[in-house]
């Protein structure tokens, strides 16, 4: 360091002597000031340093650490094997598969002829396999080589996407036989009775014209419904902003399902007028619904009761009770499922269509409410709903209704 400093000196004294000399030899000031500047020049170019290159940085092997670290908390099942042995294994992998898996042959960890191929090939490559985990789901295997011993294995649960299509599958199948039954029976008839004489009055006609009458209805019923259900879950993430009494409506609803000839029937028990925010066609048809199927599956010889209070909760809390035969209970949390009946005979015969408590599930959805479901066998069923009232008339809450919540609870159907 010291040395560098010193060249340089020493040649500007050196040039500078020969500076004066080469004026005293009478030579050209310029040309002899030209020459010191090149001079001085040359020294400094000559020792100065020359630029330093940019420090170039090895890349560092990534280590099992490091992945281990990386991969830990993924919510999808990641494993990292080492000659096919499982050395590491997430948190999401150790609570699916169990903490054994770490230290095992994956193929013995899978146990599935599929999962094995891949393994063994010892490629990167992907696989969706029935039943990898359990028996019912639906997983894609994908493994990507790192390097000639490691690979990285990661699980993708499908068994969502594939259940959704199933629902819709069977969705449209049921809805295509539903449909189909009535049509079938409209048409033969009409065949039959082109194929008559053409007498209409006559009694056979008579009940042919009858069927035919009561299949269209039915199946214009269901394509109502269709429509309904349709609507409802499009509208589903919408919260409506109407406001209206809820008392008027119930009553209202509940005699445009009863009817003149079932009025008699009803039994209403309205004793508060809360108002709630809404859509009001929607309410009126969940109301209608759950009337209409009381009267419909109640003894006919009993009322049936619609009851309108106000909870524990602060929410409006309707109840409507039948004294039917009730419901066994494993089917009641299959109640609200499309086309689910109890008795498919007694539900087609009555003109039921299977959707009404599907629609009246997502219509409480919806609202914000709750649905629940309760049944004795022998003894009748009960439907409660429980709905927000409107915030300006919604009154100080007092706890909570701990029997509908325990009924609730215990059959997992509320909404």
């Amino acid at each position: 360091m010291g040395t560098s400093r010193t060249l340089p000196n020493v040649g500007i004294l050196l040039a500078l002597v020969t500076f004066v000399a080469m004026l005293t030899l009478g030579l050209d000031p310029m040309i002899a000031i030209a020459v010191l500047v090149l001079w001085i020049g040359s020294l400094l170019l000559a020792t100065g340093r020359p630029p330093e290159e940019p420090t170039v940085v090895a890349p560092q092997p990534i280590s099992r650490r490091s992945i281990r670290k990386l991969i830990e908390n993924s919510s999808t099942p990641v494993l990292v094997t080492d000659r096919n042995v499982i050395s590491i294994a997430n948190r999401t992998a150790r609570e699916m598969m169990g903490k054994h898996v770490v230290g095992q042959d994956a193929r013995v960890a899978f146990r599935h002829p599929e999962a094995i191929a891949l393994i063994s090939e010892n490629r990167s490559g992907n696989a969706t396999i029935h039943g990898l985990i359990r028996w019912q789901d639906i997983w894609q295997i994908n493994r990507q080589s790192l390097d000639e011993d490691l690979a990285v294995i990661e699980l993708t649960n499908q068994s969502a996407e594939a259940d959704i299509s199933r629902a819709h599958t069977d969705f449209v199948a049921n809805a295509s036989h539903e449909l189909r039954t009535p049509l079938a029976a409209i048409l033969g008839y009409v065949e039959t009775l082109r194929e008559d004489s053409g007498d209409l009055s006559t009694p056979t006609a008579q009940k042919f014209l009858g069927t035919m009458e009561r299949e269209a209805q039915r199946m214009h019923s269901l394509i109502s419904d269709l429509m309904s259900l349709s609507r409802v879950e499009a509208e589903k993430h919408d919260l409506p902003h109407e406001v209206f009494d809820l008392r008027a409506l119930i009553e209202r609803a509940a005699h445009d399902a009863a009817g003149s000839e079932r009025l008699e029937r009803l039994d209403l028990d309205l004793s508060v007028a809360p108002r709630v925010q809404g859509d009001e066609k929607q309410l009126e048809q969940m109301v209608r619904n759950l009337v209409d199927n009381a009267l419909k599956y109640g003894n006919l010889e009993t009322s049936v009761k619609v009851e309108l209070a106000i909870g524990r909760d602060g929410m409006a809390r309707l109840s409507v009770i039948d004294q039917g035969e009730g419901i066994a209970p494993e089917q009641l949390p299959h109640l609200t499922r499309r086309f689910y009946r109890t008795d498919p005979g007694r539900s087609r015969a009555s003109g039921g269509t299977g959707l009404g408590l599907a629609i009246v599930k997502h219509i409480v959805q919806r609202h914000r409410g709750r649905l629940n479901i309760d049944s004795d066998l022998g003894k009748g069923t009960s439907v409660v709903v429980r709905l927000p009232v409107a915030a300006n008339d919604a009154p100080e809450s007092k706890g909570s209704d701990n029997k509908f919540e325990e009924s609730s609870a215990k059959l997992g159907i509320e909404s």
